[in-house]
């Protein structure tokens, strides 16, 4: 069998390098291992010997074509790994670096979200007008009387309206009353509305008579004696100078031999009396009416007076409904040597009605310094001389049912929620009054 191995032989692997490195040296291109034809020739050469191989070793053209394959596949996957460009090697202290911006980057949209919030919220509310209730929030309001005095402005019945909830803002109301023209003219009284009025719909009924009750009188709780009977006359047909008189001739009404006034004694309620009702006859019927409140909470004829004279202070004093048996405990504890020597009850409020102010809670350094004043509890200690309100059914509970609780000191710290912060130490107290302080200067509306 002729054989098909090239007469001249192929370069040895280290004949081509060194025919390589000295192309290289003259200059020249690299040469290739072999041209196509040496190829061929070579792929011819390995075939006849693997022929040849076969006759003496059936394995052995399996074997050859096994080694000469892997020979190929090695070198083909050196020559791919050479083309193939360098992998960077990953650089972590990038991908911090991406993070530690990300984290900047999203502090300072919070941090501009926050700074604009207050802004923003001033844009929507100047677009969107007042809070106010919708028609669906009236469909489920319920009865409430409501009353208008005499000398009240736009901004008092505003106020009136908010407290009794009749109205969702001040200024859903205030707006609109200051848009309407003619000026309107409110007639002092008794005006049955609803809970939850669309604040022009609230308007409109203080406008039309037929919301305004006849001989109806409304006294809400810490009411003062001399507003009672202001009321009494703008809602019925009794003069204010008879209601007066009457006022004044305390013992036609059977009051504890302390009373000097009606003071404490005109139970707040909602009161409808008849065409013919006199002064004494309405003065009675808001006695007998606290009376009735008294011996409900099992207060004895002997303890009216002591009860009602401390349930009056805590009705001036607390706000939300849980904070008055702490209220009540508080001064409970300012009577207690033990726990304050000094014997003062320091209540701004006793101080106010001394002053004739009895619709305020805050006084001057001077009025707080004033001996003059019998009510002025930063001077006087013990309980003050007498009632400050016309205290309520909470109220009177309160005074008989005090927390328990070491408080020395209560402050309201949000005069729009009632907020308050009781404490027990001068330092708690102190942080406390600074919080109150700070709303204050943040809403000077209530300065």
């Amino acid at each position: 069998m002729p054989s098909s191995i090239p007469e001249e032989p192929l370069p040895s692997r280290r004949e081509w390098r060194a025919q390589q490195a000295d192309a290289k040296a003259r200059g020249n291109e690299p040469v290739r291992a072999s041209s196509d034809a040496e190829a061929r020739a070579s792929d011819a050469a390995t075939e006849a010997a693997a022929t040849t191989a076969a006759a003496a070793d059936p394995m052995a053209i399996l074997t050859a074509n096994e080694s000469s394959d892997a020979g190929r596949g090695r070198t083909n996957r050196r020559s791919l790994l050479a083309d193939e460009p360098s992998r960077e090697k990953r650089n972590h202290k990038g991908a911090w670096g991406c993070l530690i911006v990300f984290v900047v980057l999203a502090a300072l949209v919070a941090g501009a979200a926050l700074f604009l919030q207050g802004p923003i919220s001033q844009i929507i509310a100047a677009t969107q007008g007042p809070a106010d209730f919708s028609a669906e929030d009236a469909a489920t309001g319920e009865d409430v009387i409501v009353m208008i005095h005499k000398g009240d402005g736009g901004s008092d019945i505003a106020n009136t309206l908010v407290d009794q909830g009749v109205v969702k803002s001040f200024d859903a109301f205030y707006q609109i009353l200051l848009q309407k023209t003619p000026e309107p003219v409110f007639q002092p009284g008794a005006y049955q509305l609803k809970t939850k009025m669309v604040a022009s719909t609230a308007l409109d009924a203080l406008l039309d008579d037929g919301t305004r009750l006849s001989q109806t009188v409304v006294v809400p709780e810490g009411t003062a004696a001399v507003t009672v009977l202001q009321s009494i006359s703008e809602g019925t047909d009794i003069p204010l100078a008879d209601l007066q008189a009457a006022a004044a001739n305390v013992a036609l009404f059977g009051l504890p031999p302390e009373a000097t006034t009606l003071e404490g004694f005109l139970f707040p309620a909602t009161y409808t009396f008849s065409p013919g009702d006199t002064a004494e006859s309405a003065l009675q019927t808001m006695v007998n009416r606290q009376y009735d409140a008294l011996d409900s909470a099992g207060v004895a004829v002997a303890d009216r007076w002591s009860t009602i004279v401390f349930a009056s202070l805590i009705q001036r004093e607390a706000g939300l409904r849980d904070d008055y048996y702490r209220v009540s405990r508080v001064f409970l504890n300012r009577l207690d040597p033990a726990q304050w020597k000094s014997g003062l009850l320091q209540s701004d409020a006793t101080v106010a009605y001394g002053t004739g102010n009895t619709h305020l809670v805050t006084t001057t350094d001077a009025e707080r310094a004033d001996p003059a004043n019998p009510y002025n509890t930063y001077v006087h200690p013990g309980m003050v001389v007498g009632p400050i309100s016309n205290p309520g059914d909470l109220a009177i509970d309160a005074a008989l049912h005090p927390a328990d609780g070491p408080w020395l000191f209560f402050v309201t710290v949000n005069l729009d929620t009632g907020e308050t912060v009781f404490s027990t130490t001068v330092a708690e107290h102190d942080a406390a009054v600074v919080v109150w302080q700070n709303w204050m200067r943040e809403h000077p509306e209530y300065g």
